[in-house]
């Protein structure tokens, strides 16, 4: 099997361990490869080839896999999950929320809940906005106000 050859098979196989690993380690070392590969093609010997492959491979790994690492932390907004993609949405009061305890309706599913201060009540049917949830308890404020 000709040695260009099998470059070839490893940069595909250094690619598509990237796809697993997503760490843009492998995908350097693809490009290292792919440096073996044209050594290879160009006729060089085994050796040659390998120090194609190391120097390609240093070189991506210390210039290009930085750059592409930021490029993709800043081009992907953080995903909120859990409770926390809750704050900042509005419910509907269904039992009379003040300090010391009450139910809201968000979306499908009720929630307990308390104000943030000791002097706030919502009545039924009152819109209020989710500030922060304390456990199983939602903390609650006017959604008017904060808007």
């Amino acid at each position: 099997m000709d040695a260009w050859l099998l470059w070839l098979i490893a940069s595909g196989l250094f690619a598509a361990g990237e796809m697993a690993s997503g760490d843009f380690v492998l995908l350097m070392f693809a490009g290292g490869a792919a440096g073996g590969l044209a050594v290879a093609l160009l006729g060089g010997p085994v050796v040659l080839q390998l120090v194609g492959f190391i120097v390609v491979s240093a070189l991506l790994l210390v210039l290009v896999r930085p750059v592409a690492k930021r490029h993709l932390a800043e081009g992907t907004p953080e995903q909120l999950d859990g409770v926390a993609a809750l704050v900042g949405r509005t419910a509907q009061v269904t039992r009379a929320v003040d300090s010391h305890g009450g139910r809201i309706r968000l979306g499908a599913d009720e929630w307990s809940a308390r104000t943030q201060f000791g002097g706030e009540h919502y009545p039924v049917g009152a819109t209020v906005r989710i500030l922060q949830v304390d456990g199983a308890t939602a903390v609650v404020g006017d959604a008017l106000e904060l808007r």
